[in-house]
């Protein structure tokens, strides 16, 4: 009896899950399958694909031109710089030299020790004041340069930075 009930339990069972599947099979329904809708949707895709590559390609390339163009700005900046600097120390060592020479022909020309030591004191004096100002002009020449030459580079970041909040 036993058996009897296990068999009739393990039927309805058996009975209800081909009533669930009968009932989803006919809910369910398949739409055919459209080529022609499936190709336009790809060449649409892809038409859209190529599109976005046209465009990361121009903003890649307008981004290549101008970095190449801020770069020989830099570099001719960079030149026209070190030209300056070059000319500012040689044209302060023609000064030292000048002085030096002019001292040395003073102290040729000195009739006593003291005034031997009035010269050295007033030419060590004249020196250090005028290293000072070499220094000064050195260095402001080197800042101008440094501004200038870092310039083209700032301006280029700065746009990038800014497109890049834009997008």
């Amino acid at each position: 009896m036993q058996d009897m009930a296990a068999t009739e339990d393990a039927a309805d069972l058996l009975a209800q899950k081909e009533r669930m599947m009968t009932k989803t099979a006919k809910t369910t329904e398949f739409t055919a399958f459209d080529a022609e809708k499936a190709t336009d949707q790809f060449r649409a895709f892809a038409e859209k694909g190529v599109e976005q590559s046209k465009e990361a390609y121009a903003k890649l390339k307008s981004g290549a031109e101008t970095a190449q163009k801020a770069l020989e700005s830099t570099f001719e900046t960079a030149k026209n710089a070190g030209s300056e600097f070059s000319l500012k120390s040689i044209a302060a060592a023609r000064s030292n030299a000048e002085a030096g020479f002019s001292h040395l022909e003073a102290l040729v020309g000195a009739k006593s020790l003291s005034e031997v030591i009035e010269l050295q004191t007033a030419f060590v004096r004249k020196a250090f004041e005028t290293a000072i100002e070499q220094t000064k002009d050195l260095q402001a020449a080197s800042t101008k340069a440094a501004e200038e030459v870092s310039k083209p580079l700032k301006d280029v970041f700065e746009k990038s930075v800014k497109d890049l909040k834009v997008a």
